[in-house]
């Protein structure tokens, strides 16, 4: 494998031709840095951010969606998330509306509906089914880069996954929580 930087694992999604999908596993991402303050004020009913103080972070990521998708590139993802929900995937939940209308096509999937075949506890990217980036977190919970693998064995369990998870799984918009 190949470890990528954050900016590296950034231009490896501007590289897809045709789908970038993220699967996405965890209940709790809430030490992520540029996260904290967001997630305070969305929990409590406030925008996420002042209007003056949109993070740099933030705004990269709503450029890159933008750049990807102009070119018809599908950005998918499916949150695999716990019910009732936590915290950080309310939060998450909050802010859903913003990258759909950046162009991601965001799907939710109740953990207890997952049939463990169908599974990874990991959470990565898939790009033109060729290629998987493994999401990596430093020891502070901070996103610092991926582990990217051509393997076609890992390829085609990642594209088999990514398959029965999406499936199942509900779309943003007819997303209602349960438990």
């Amino acid at each position: 494998m190949l470890y990528l930087t954050i900016n590296e694992t950034n231009a490896l999604l501007r590289t897809a031709h045709t789908d970038a999908f993220h699967l996405e596993v965890s209940d709790d991402h809430s030490a992520v840095a540029d996260e904290t303050e967001p997630m305070r004020r969305v929990l409590a009913g406030l925008p996420p951010f002042e209007p003056d103080a949109y993070p740099d972070s933030w705004r990269e990521w709503d450029e890159l969606v933008g750049e990807v998708t102009a070119h018809g590139v599908t950005m998918r993802r499916v949150r695999v998330v716990s019910e009732p929900l936590t915290d950080y995937v309310r939060f998450l939940q909050g802010l859903t509306d913003r990258n759909v209308r950046l162009g991601e096509d965001i799907r939710w999937l109740p953990r207890h509906l997952v049939d463990q075949a169908d599974y990874t506890t990991d959470e990565w990217w898939l790009i033109d089914n060729a290629r998987v980036a493994f999401t990596i977190f430093g020891t502070d919970g901070d996103f610092v880069g991926a582990a990217l693998t051509e393997d076609p064995a890992i390829v085609d369990r990642c594209t088999g996954i990514r398959d029965a998870l999406w499936r199942k799984a509900t779309p943003h918009a007819d997303y209602a929580p349960g438990g």
